[in-house]
């Protein structure tokens, strides 16, 4: 079974940038395809970007598309999210994923917070 855990989350002002990460423990990491999601309290998870197994076939929402990249170094099992020219609306919780067998296995996420 595998288990996530997220770092580099913290607070950076407007215009400035943050890189996230998220160590997969456990299972094999180089065969998911995995996840960024975001939460901001009171409101569902959104998707952030998505990323293939082998940094192939990114996709990202259309509200960090140009500012956000998501990519992966499997020789270390952790998967990354740089995060640039931030904005208050990014304040979130940022949570890391995969799907296995039908079931989403998700980390314990890392908060964001961008404000002045």
């Amino acid at each position: 079974q595998v288990q996530f855990v997220e770092s580099g989350g913290g607070l950076v002002q407007p215009g400035g940038a943050l890189r996230l990460s998220c160590l997969a423990k456990g299972g094999i990491f180089p065969t998911y395809t995995m996840w960024w999601h975001r939460q901001v309290a009171g409101k569902e998870r959104e998707l952030v970007a998505i990323i293939g197994k082998g940094n192939e076939g990114t996709k990202y929402a259309d509200s960090v598309k140009g500012r956000f990249t998501i990519s992966r170094d499997n020789a270390k099992n952790t998967l990354y999210l740089q995060m640039n020219n931030l904005t208050p609306e990014d304040t979130a919780v940022y949570f890391c994923s995969t799907i296995i067998l039908g079931q989403r296995y998700w980390g314990q996420g890392t908060q964001v917070t961008v404000s002045s």
